[in-house]
């Protein structure tokens, strides 16, 4: 998290990415600020150990996660599968719980709603199945489509720090940093058309507009709106605008499983949820938080899926993502994958 004092200026900032349309997401700033306000707890309790610190911390990111997307099981796991890939800190298990149900409930106390999706059943009138039978042709799009989204997850980190490598290079002052990208994204704008991938992106009140929600219905994005989606969030982010990368990643996946329903025939609004947690799962290395997203969010009708497509997204993304400051506990898979020499240092400092 950031220091408690900067942390309404980093709501601000926010506020300010979204009011102008910035391709943002809000949840970086609920995460920080939630991250912020527990180390700032942690700093005033006395004698409190380091392990206790890392502790609040996650559960201050769990806070913030769970409040935003309505996922608090989902915002514990996060929070503890974020930090290391592959280790995971299980000490920390009932404080990210209490605190992500106590955050989700909050928002729900205070009338805050979150957008609901909907994924048709599979499963006929009258049966006893929680699960939907297993049909191996939807199993084969769904893992052909999960190494796409790795892939997608992984082109987006590369492109989101190859483009805030290249601000900071080539503008040396930070502040005319947010003026050339908001110019850019202007430029974007009128050689797109449409204004469809500015903002968060959830919806709209311009029905014809892509959104995600529409990503879940025949005919609600284009072949290549993933793509422009893409593009507008990392000039924004490159170019200094305050904001997360999650609910965009959401756009992306969402829109790029729409157009893969189209090309392989197979339903848009369960190809739109696979891409929707899968993409994020890549680009964030949490397979496990994703998959229980899902189940949060769509319902575990469709969970061998579901799992699949997050588990071979995060296999096919690389070792990289969009947190820098992630460490790599333990590789991927049992195949030889080179991991550099910073990475191996740093594993070898992990205390478990």
């Amino acid at each position: 998290g950031v220091p408690l004092r900067m942390a309404p200026m980093v709501f601000i900032g926010t506020i300010v990415t979204h009011q102008f349309g910035g391709s943002a997401g809000r949840e970086g700033t609920a995460v920080q600020m939630g991250g912020s306000i527990a180390g700032e707890l942690a700093r005033r309790i006395p004698g409190i150990g380091r392990e206790h610190v890392s502790i609040l911390l996650m559960t201050g990111v769990a806070a913030g996660f769970a409040g935003v997307f309505g996922t608090p099981v989902a915002g514990m796991i996060f929070a503890m599968e974020v930090l290391v890939i592959g280790r995971m800190n299980y000490s920390a298990l009932l404080p990210c719980l209490l605190a992500a149900v106590a955050s989700d409930q909050t928002c729900l106390a205070w009338g805050i709603d979150h957008t609901h999706y909907h994924v048709a059943s599979m499963l006929p009138a009258g049966s006893l199945s929680q699960v939907a039978a297993f049909d191996g042709r939807l199993m084969a799009i769904t893992v052909v489509a999960g190494i796409v989204f790795g892939l997608t997850s992984l082109l987006f980190s590369q492109m989101a720090h190859g483009v805030a490598w290249l601000f900071k290079r080539y503008v040396q002052w930070p502040i005319l940093r947010p003026v050339l990208g908001g110019l850019l994204i202007i430029v974007l704008v009128q050689c797109v058309g449409t204004s469809d991938f500015l903002g968060l992106g959830v919806s709209s009140p311009d029905k014809t507009a892509v959104t995600i929600v529409s990503t879940f219905q025949p005919g609600g994005a284009h072949a290549w709106s993933w793509l422009w989606k893409l593009v507008f969030t990392v000039i924004a982010l490159g170019g200094g605008f305050k904001g997360g990368e999650v609910t965009p990643l959401f756009f992306i996946g969402s829109a790029l499983g729409h157009s893969l329903a189209v090309l392989f025939g197979a339903p848009v609004d369960l190809m739109a949820a696979l891409g929707f947690v899968s993409v994020f799962a890549g680009a964030t290395n949490t397979p496990l938080a994703c998959t229980v997203m899902a189940v949060e969010l769509f319902g575990g009708e469709y969970l061998y899926y579901f799992a699949t497509s997050c588990v071979l997204a995060f296999l096919f993304s690389g070792h990289s993502g969009i947190y820098t400051s992630q460490r790599m506990g333990t590789h991927k898979s049992g195949s030889a994958i080179a991991i550099d020499r910073a990475t191996r240092r740093n594993q070898d400092k992990l205390d478990f």
